[in-house]
């Protein structure tokens, strides 16, 4: 399966889009790098698609996300009645393309997934799209798209406007939650719940054994699905996520710094000192004074 990964924020736009039934013998028009990606969603009939070398038959029930930067082409008319949604749609911010047969290399490590180096700073995540899908809801996905068609009469309105991508987000959710039918895989599974315990323990002193009874993986295996899906070992992210809470303390209360380390984790006020530089570079002290006024 093809994945469009895009990053947000921003969040996806809608554009325009429509509904259309196209008679037996209708094909699909050609075209090439049109700059805004096409979504197609079949309601009735079967429609034969192109796109670079790969082909698709997009029957009722499914749908296909057109590439912005790429040639797409009917393969072959309808061989019946058929009718589909098309919506165009874009983004401002970065996607790519990624086959789900090859291995994914976790981006820019630990802090990509859990945190960023500034707590004000608008922290962006991955939206996974399967670019074709059996969808897993198709009634659903049919009601969304209606309301989002009928809204054009009226899009001159800027309150009709900001509907409409409220109704298009809701679009973009339901074609994730069809590649996600199966569920997690399991490493993600694993990792993801060692998270949730670290997240929920983080003022406790936590060991692997203790966090391996505690969703009953083996430590190691936990280490590994860690490292996989967030690019760090769990007593790094542990850490990670104990100096982001103390960052908020630090700024958002006056309570003494040795008190704040106690507050998150640390037992000994010299040790929070030592790690909170070792991953800021910069002293606690110092981080408040840089946020201080005067």
């Amino acid at each position: 399966m093809t994945i469009i990964h895009m990053t947000i924020p921003p969040l996806p736009h809608y554009i325009i889009g429509g509904y259309t039934v196209a008679p037996s013998g209708r094909k699909h028009p050609s075209r090439c790098n049109i700059n805004v990606f096409d979504l197609l969603v079949v309601t009735r009939g079967c429609l034969y698609m192109g796109e670079e070398d790969r082909h698709y038959e997009v029957s009722a029930g499914h749908a296909l996300i057109l590439r912005p930067d790429a040639h797409h082409y009917a393969t072959k008319s309808c061989q019946e009645q058929t009718a589909y949604y098309w919506i165009h749609f874009q983004t401002t911010g970065a996607w790519s393309i990624f086959d789900q047969s090859v291995p994914e290399v976790p981006a820019d490590s630990a802090k990509t997934r859990i945190l960023t180096s500034n707590v004000y700073t608008t922290q962006t995540f991955t939206k996974r799209l399967p670019q074709f899908a059996k969808l897993l809801q198709p009634s659903k996905m049919d009601s969304l798209l209606r309301q989002l068609v009928q809204l054009n009469m009226n899009d001159h309105i800027p309150s009709v406007k900001w509907k409409q991508q409220l109704v298009f987000q809701e679009v973009i959710e339901h074609l994730s939650a069809s590649m996600e039918a199966d569920g997690p895989s399991p490493s993600i599974l694993c990792a993801e719940q060692a998270a949730s315990y670290l997240r929920e323990h983080y003022r406790e002193s936590i060991t692997a054994q203790e966090l391996g009874d505690s969703i009953n993986f083996h430590p190691v295996y936990i280490a590994r699905c860690m490292q996989k899906e967030f690019g760090c070992a769990p007593f790094d992210y542990l850490m990670r996520f104990r100096i982001e809470q103390a960052k908020l303390l630090l700024l958002q209360t006056d309570l003494p710094i040795a008190r704040i380390g106690e507050q998150v984790g640390f037992n000994h006020a010299a040790y929070f000192t030592s790690c909170f530089a070792k991953y800021e570079s910069i002293s606690p002290r110092k981080y408040r004074q840089r946020f201080s006024h005067g």
